[in-house]
């Protein structure tokens, strides 16, 4: 399992973009932060996969963390 830090703004058209200082290449956008938020995972999963099997090292902000047992969750207001 890896942990890495996600940044979500509002575009001006309304929609949210996640991008990660951690991951270089990770872009998702969505129509909500939770949309956001439920891709981001798989995208990040798909980049990380990518750089393992071609032999590259992972950037320095990517850590391998062991199955937490604590994390944070955003709820909806």
């Amino acid at each position: 399992m890896y942990k890495i830090s996600l940044e979500i703004e509002r575009l001006p058209e309304g929609s949210y973009l996640g991008t990660s200082p951690d991951l270089p290449g990770l872009v998702v956008q969505g129509d909500s932060v939770q949309e956001v938020l439920s891709l981001a995972p798989e995208v990040a999963h798909d980049l990380i996969a990518v750089m393992v099997e071609t032999e590259q090292h992972l950037p320095p902000g990517v850590e391998t963390v062991e199955a937490p047992g604590r994390v944070s969750v955003l709820v909806p207001a």
